[in-house]
């Protein structure tokens, strides 16, 4: 393989290979005008059952099961394979037309939130759950949560895409990407020999946030990499891992925009909680 030779101006004339090429370009903004559907719930989910999908979910979840009834949603199913995201009404809420994006109908104005730890931290403070009040506490919550938001894309767009999405495979890029993230487990591993969860004793929105992503590749379910990372032997994640999957809520928010897996699993649309009890083939086949 020859060295590449950049050019001394970078220019857009040809797609860039892999799996989401025909999604990917290097401007913003709308690609088509498609308005959204809005359900009859304060808040509006639009997004897909990825891992940055799935901490939003499980914390809507996590909220009804604790009786916040304010929380109840309509999560409706954005196909980014399609270009869903560059629609105009999707930009409007999310100029940077990545999932998720959140419209909270029950504010004067309704309020757009995009971002998934944006979203995260705003749904915490509206309803005063799965954060934690002393400043300590919070401070290091929160600095998990923001450690998460640094660290994956080194897992997703890093490592996931050399390693699984790109058209070729090159050493380099695969040896870089697979020490950073095993450098994260560490990390991880580390932090969860001396704590239940990730700020402490308490569960909290940190937990929700890096267990989509690191969760799924303890358990060798992200990129089908578990025997080439050696995910098991990060023992105290794996622990933690099992130990948040089990949690009810969290079984219910894996579920919700999920479009790949077992069809049992899969749960395309969210409307009403009863949805989970009436699921049947002919609604996840729609």
């Amino acid at each position: 393989m020859t060295d590449y030779v950049p050019p001394k101006v970078w220019t857009w004339d040809k797609e860039s290979g892999g799996r989401f090429a025909s999604i990917n370009r290097p401007i913003a903004g709308p690609t088509h005008d498609k308005e959204l559907p809005v359900g009859k719930h304060p808040i509006q989910l639009y997004s897909l059952g990825t891992p940055n999908g799935v901490k939003v979910t499980v914390l809507l979840e996590e909220l009804l099961a604790l009786g916040h009834t304010g929380a109840e949603y309509d999560a409706w199913l954005i196909n980014i394979g399609a270009g869903d995201q560059f629609g105009s009404g999707f930009v409007a809420i999310n100029p940077n037309s990545k999932i998720p994006a959140m419209l909270d109908r029950s504010a004067d104005p309704p309020t757009r939130i995009f971002e998934s730890g944006a979203m995260l931290i705003y749904l915490a403070e509206k309803f005063g759950a799965f954060l934690p009040t002393s400043l300590p506490a919070r401070t290091e919550a929160l600095s998990w949560l923001f450690w998460q938001m640094g660290s994956a894309p080194f897992l997703g767009g890093g490592f996931g895409h050399f390693y699984a999405y790109a058209p070729t495979k090159q050493e380099y890029p695969i040896n870089r990407y697979a020490m950073e993230v095993k450098r994260q487990m560490d990390v991880l591993d580390r932090h969860l020999a001396q704590n239940e969860y990730m700020a402490g004793s308490e569960y909290s929105i940190a937990d929700m946030a890096i267990w989509p992503w690191y969760g799924a590749l303890s358990l060798g379910l992200l990129y089908e990499a578990g025997e080439f990372l050696d995910v098991a032997s990060y023992t105290n994640v794996i622990r933690w891992t099992k130990q948040i999957g089990a949690r009810p809520a969290v079984k219910r928010g894996r579920m919700v925009n999920r479009v790949y897996g077992e069809p049992s699993s899969q749960l395309h649309e969210r409307h009403d909680a009863s949805d989970f009890e009436t699921k049947t083939q002919d609604k996840i086949a729609k």
